[in-house]
This record gives structure tokens, sequence and C-alpha cells, in this order.
């Protein structure tokens, strides 16, 4: 990954005293628009699914896995479900034909679902962009194309029972056919549009596949498969947040529980529904999702496992 390492300082720097941390180019950016909520809209308490990291594949059992998840989640009383991002695995380096049946599998096993699922752009879901994949910029799915062909655009924001959710692309692709971390100019300045579109008070749930705040890299090791990772532009997003109501900032990538609190916002992190892509625990961290509460205009969380067993244990 090309993505630069998180300086200590830097990220202390963000966190402050007051972090803590728990143990458990887009072509559809034309069409991220959103519209002011009614002003008459009631704030009511409800339930949604957040899931992450599917990651599914045929390998593994993780097409197995991935249903598991779908149905424990449909188990459980939820208005909707948002999906945290790398839907598979992987899109990145591999034929057209591979990444269309990963989706296709992908699209499948969500209807066991039950529920209308609002979805996140991961890194793993942009397709064709390492040069093993033997695509280019040319073809028509290149690049985050294939993601917002099924799933539309990869920034945009709804608004449910008197609640505002803005979803993140939080996915560059770098000149040298790789991806990283990075919030764009155009993506602020949209955010900021949206952000003041709001009456003050609304309550606000933020959703981005990188993580914007974390402390993984201080209790991890970096490795080839996974070092640390910063999002550009994810500081000036957080500014953007004052003076608003954030609620939390939902979070995935990272395939661990983690709760981290900044200037009053709440960063959570969910567990991955693959795990440690497929391998186990990750971190202690098993297969699952996290369940969010929306009432009296607080929000709480808890994680539930799917009851995935890995052919292949390899936890870390």
């Amino acid at each position: 990954m090309s993505a630069p390492g998180l300086d200590r300082r830097h990220f202390l720097s963000l966190l402050g005293a007051t972090a803590a941390s728990a143990a458990l180019s887009s072509p559809a950016r034309a069409l991220a628009a959103f519209a002011p909520p009614p002003a008459s809209s009631p704030m009511e308490d409800f339930s949604f699914i957040f899931l992450t990291d599917s990651h599914l594949e045929p390998e593994l059992d993780g097409v197995h896995g991935t249903d598991l998840a779908m149905r424990r989640a449909r188990t459980i009383p939820a208005d909707f479900a948002l999906q945290g991002g790398d839907h598979v695995f992987d899109a990145l380096g591999v034929s057209k034909a591979r990444a269309t049946q990963l989706f296709d599998l992908y699209g499948k096993t969500e209807q066991d679902l039950g529920l209308k699922v609002h979805h996140t752009l991961g890194n793993h879901d942009v397709f064709g962009i390492y040069p093993a994949s033997g695509v280019g910029p040319a073809d028509p799915s290149y690049g985050k194309k294939m993601f917002s062909e099924r799933f539309g655009p990869t920034y945009y924001s709804f608004d449910h029972k008197g609640h505002h959710f803005i979803v993140l692309d939080s996915i560059g692709i770098t000149p040298d056919h790789h991806y990283e971390g990075r919030i764009d100019d155009d993506q602020l300045a949209w955010l900021a549009k949206d952000l003041a579109s709001q009456p003050a008070g609304t309550p606000i749930l933020v959703a981005t596949h990188m993580p914007l705040v974390t402390a993984v890299p201080y209790y991890t090791d970096p490795s080839p498969k996974f070092p640390p990772q910063w999002v550009t532009g994810g500081p000036a997003a957080i500014k953007l947040f004052e003076g608003h109501n954030v609620l939390a900032v939902l979070q995935g990538h990272t395939h661990v529980n983690e709760r981290v609190l900044w200037r009053g916002i709440p960063y959570i992190t969910s567990g991955a529904v693959c795990g440690n892509w497929w391998h186990g625990t990750r971190l202690g961290t098993p297969e699952g999702f996290t369940v969010v509460t929306l009432a009296n205009g607080k929000l709480t969380t808890r994680y539930e496992t799917s009851g995935f067993k890995t052919i292949d244990p390899q936890n870390t």
C-alpha cells in the first residue's frame, strides 16, 4: 500500500488527551447531491445495522460466512443497513470477469439481509487499478465506476426519522496505480455545504471506510499487508464537524472493534464480517457486525457475532 504511515507526533496532536480506545477521481461525483430535510421532520427512535468488510470471496468459505452475517442481522429489528465498505475480496488486481463474479455473488448474498442497504466505498471495491488486472482507465468499469454502476454515488447523504446520514468516499486512486486514504477538495466542499444545509441541532451520523480517527497504529506492528494509513483530508473533514450535532462517525477497514473519543465525537470502528480475512478473529474481534440504536437523541452500539467458523485458522 502506498499511503504514508501515521507519524506518532501527528497522531497525538490529533487525538490529544481526550482520546480513548475500547477493547472490544470519482465518476459519480456529479450525482452526489443532497436535499435539506423538511423543517418538520420528526426525530424518532430506531436501530440500524452497520456491517463492514465482508470481503466476500468463494475461497475460505467466504460466501457462506457473509451469508451467515446477513441472516443473523435479519433477525435483529432494524430499519436499514449501512455497509461500511470492502464488499468483496478483491477487485483491485483481478480481471473484469473475476470482479464481476465477486460483485454478483455479493449482490445475491445481500438479498438474505432483507433490508434496504446504503453502501460505502472500500479500497477493495475499486476495480482494476493494480496492473495485474490487465485493464486500464479506458475500461468503462475501471476504478470506482464498477462500484457506482451497482450502488450509486461514492459519497452522498440521506435522512431517516429526523437524523441526517453522511457517507464519505475515503479512497483516492494514485498515479502509480495504487490507492490511498483521501477525501479530496471537491468532496470537502460538498461536505461543508451539506452540513451547512442542516437545521441547527440536527443529529448527524457519518460513515467512512478508512478511519478518520483510530489508535490501531499504536497496538499493531506495520506490515506489508496492513501498514498504518492516514486519510489525507481527514483532519479538514473533522474540522467541518465542529458546531454540528455529530453523534458518531462509523468506520471500517481495520477489522477491530474500537471507540475513540475526539472533541466529544465518538469515532466507532466496527469489527469485520470476515474477521481476520476469513482466518478467524482479528486482534480478538470475531466475525460480526455492529447494531446502532438511536433513542432519545443518544446513540448506543453493540457488537453481534455471526457464528462463522473458519476452515483455515490464523488468528491474530
